[in-house]
């Protein structure tokens, strides 16, 4: 590896922090999202449901208490820098800084919250990655304006990252604009904040919504560039090769045109414009986007590197018979692999997948890549000796590390690798506490109940001694 490589764990504000009404915080979108799993499940495809559900008094909302990062987030720093890396990934709430979105002047409470934050990853000499925006809009936004559906939010963001860049100057220098940003078109309340009306084209709003949100994401790295000469930006994907089933070749186009979905906004991040594929798939489905002149230059400042999430290769047929035979994955469900192993959840445990994706991007891009999220949901267990042995995890890691490390052979230009996660969290998608991430096990369950104990299990170690080897 090289000597500047970036191997690091990943966290995310709304899933760790907690505290979701303490010092002058706004509500977040998502602290609309409640344990029960049926309505959790309408709420991040639908904003308006979240919306029109909102009853503390009836249910559980994880994300209010999460792990309490908020208050424990000095021992937490301490211990994942034990670990031995040399950065971390971080993300901002931004209704912490902004509570309404619209406020003129940012909350100095919040400010100070992730000042502290920061300046305590730097005395471990952790190198800060920050995410902007991770699934994460003030709920003012949403009322108002509809979230990314509106023009609107392009100024607001704006305000957030002018914030962000001239506060951190000279501490922070790796910054991703929107996390996972291809999610609008499957999770369209967590990934925009969306609200829908009966009746109305998804499809269309969807797409406008991802428009806005290039915009932005492309007016930020112009910023950030211009506040600090030496920032990089990144744009990043929820990434997983997508393999056709068989030869037959409607299952290698069908692959092609899945492969095509995820790529479509880092295409746009990476090359400055709309591919002609999109032009073409907007003229199809006769989606007509809000596209002014002045987007079309700003769409020009293009990233600085690639960041990805990669959890489990995908499978697809048009085959009827074979499509019955579905398996979950992060938010993408997928034709079952025979060939591969599941998780807990049924995500598909694929490796080789792993280095096939990272090949893939640096040959469509020729951009340096960073893996910003890469690790295993699994049901931990805490023994009455207070361990925990995840031996699977440690397999799927020490798999995937290996097949990082191929990647590099091959000629992909690799520049970080953040593990996810360094501490149990929340899951994003089910709300789960049980579905768990970790190096650091973490005492709540799936009600917010237990002691907040945090335990080193056996993958702490086993990755503690791989760093020493390896980097």
């Amino acid at each position: 590896m090289k000597k500047d490589f970036l191997y690091g764990v990943g966290t995310s504000a709304s899933q760790i922090e907690g505290s979701y009404a303490v010092d002058g915080k706004g509500l977040s979108m998502a602290d609309l999202l409640p344990a029960n799993k049926k309505k959790r499940f309408s709420c991040v495809q639908d904003g308006s449901f979240a919306l029109a559900n909102y009853d503390t008094q009836q249910e559980y909302y994880p994300t209010h208490n999460a792990i309490d990062f908020y208050h424990t987030y000095k021992d937490d720093i301490r211990l994942l820098a034990g670990l031995g890396i040399n950065s971390i990934r971080i993300s901002i709430m931004w209704s912490r800084i902004f509570p309404t979105g619209e406020e003129n002047e940012p909350n100095e409470a919040g400010l100070t919250f992730y000042k502290s934050v920061v300046d305590e990853c730097l005395k471990y000499g952790l190198e800060p990655i920050v995410t902007i925006s991770h699934f994460d809009i003030p709920v003012h936004l949403i009322k108002k304006y509809g979230g990314w559906a509106s023009r609107k939010m392009i100024d607001a963001y704006l305000k957030l990252c002018q914030v962000l860049f001239t506060t951190f100057k000279n501490k922070v220098h790796y910054w991703i604009t929107f996390n996972e940003i291809n999610m609008i078109l499957h999770l369209p309340f967590v990934g925009g904040g969306l609200c829908f009306k009966e009746g109305e084209n998804k499809e269309q709003k969807m797409y406008q919504a991802a428009h806005y949100q290039l915009v932005a994401s492309s007016a930020a790295t112009n910023l950030a560039h211009q506040i600090d000469p030496k920032n990089n930006i990144g744009c990043m994907l929820a990434a997983g090769e997508v393999y056709p089933f068989s030869c037959n070749p409607d299952d290698i186009l069908a692959a092609l045109q899945k492969n095509r979905e995820q790529y479509f906004f880092s295409d746009i991040q990476v090359r400055g414009y709309y591919p002609s594929y999109a032009r073409e798939l907007f003229d199809q489905k006769q989606i007509k986007l809000d596209i002014l002149p002045e987007d079309n230059e700003i769409l020009k400042n293009t990233v600085d590197f690639v960041s990805l999430s990669y959890y489990s290769s995908r499978c697809v047929s048009v085959d009827p018979k074979v499509q019955q035979n579905i398996t979950n994955g992060n938010a993408f469900a997928s034709v079952k692999n025979p060939y591969l192993d599941v998780s807990d959840w049924g995500w598909q445990i694929d490796p080789v997948g792993f280095r096939i994706t990272l090949n893939n991007l640096y040959d469509r891009y020729q951009k340096p890549l960073m893996v910003v999220e890469n690790g295993l949901g699994a049901m931990d267990k805490l023994t009455s000796e207070q361990e925990v042995h995840d031996t699977y995890r440690i397999d799927y890691l020490q798999k995937h590390l290996s097949a990082l490390q191929d990647s590099q052979k091959d000629g992909v230009d690799l520049i970080g690798y953040m593990a996810w996660s360094g501490i149990d969290s929340v899951s994003a998608s089910t709300g789960e506490m049980s579905k768990r991430y970790g190096f650091l096990y973490v005492d709540y369950d799936n009600s917010g109940q237990g002691s907040g104990k945090r335990v080193k299990k056996d993958s702490y170690f086993w990755f503690k001694n791989w760093l020493t080897k390896n980097s």
